[in-house]
């Protein structure tokens, strides 16, 4: 297998990393309302009382943790540190895991199991293809736990930050049908964080991804000249 395969491995498990740490947290956040403002949504209240809440309230704790620790976890992948490829597994597992308890009780309890299912299928997807990267041929060539090309890390970086942008950008609209309850849309009430927070990613994503362009195409040499002359 060429290098430049296993570059592009690398970077689709980065991507993969980066979004399911980004429905992590999501699914974290989108749990407090039920868990931590029960009582203001009747429509919870009703269901969880105080019998479920330790529950509800320990799915956002734990997930929340999860998502945080994989996004150090994708900046320990771009870095190539060492142990990055098990610290990242055993984040998938544990995703993967809680992901699955919550879907279970949401189905059970709540009689309903989106977004969350998409939270679920991140995680599993993401460690399905971890594990097949992780065999002795192909981690040999995309090389986890090592320094990587820093085109490779930068172009994964911005690609990533791209994707996670337009997931909060466009979380009213898929998540928004199953947070609707008596014409209310749920989601709203983390509007302007989501739009903000999305806005910054996909302009910074984008913004990585053009500099990387013109660091490959224009020597570093000559971009100095340039900016020197003015």
């Amino acid at each position: 297998m060429s290098t430049s395969i296993g570059n592009t491995l690398k970077k689709i498990a980065i991507i993969f990393m980066g979004l399911t740490a980004a429905m992590n947290i999501l699914s974290g956040v989108g749990t407090s309302c039920a868990a931590f403002l029960t009582k203001n949504f009747p429509m919870f209240w009703d269901i969880l009382r105080a019998e479920l809440l330790w529950l509800w309230q320990s799915f956002v704790v734990v997930t929340l943790l999860i998502g945080l620790a994989g996004v150090w976890s994708t900046v320990q992948l771009v870095r190539g540190k060492s142990n990055a490829y098990r610290n990242a597994m055993i984040l998938l597992v544990l995703g993967t895991i809680v992901n699955g308890i919550h879907v279970y009780y949401s189905q059970t309890v709540l009689d309903g199991i989106l977004p969350i299912i998409f939270t679920l299928l991140a995680n599993a997807i993401t460690l399905v293809l971890f594990i097949i990267l992780g065999t002795p041929k192909l981690r040999e060539q995309v090389r986890f736990d090592s320094e990587g090309d820093p085109v490779t890390g930068a172009t994964a970086s911005g690609l990533t930050a791209i994707l996670v942008g337009m997931i909060l950008l466009s979380t009213s609209s898929w998540a928004g049908p199953s947070h609707t309850f008596d014409g209310v849309n749920l989601v709203h009430v983390l509007r302007i964080p989501l739009l903000a927070g999305g806005a910054f990613l996909t302009i910074s994503g984008l913004s990585l991804l053009l500099w990387t362009a013109l660091d490959i195409s224009f020597p570093r040499t000559l971009r100095r000249s340039v900016e020197d002359k003015k």
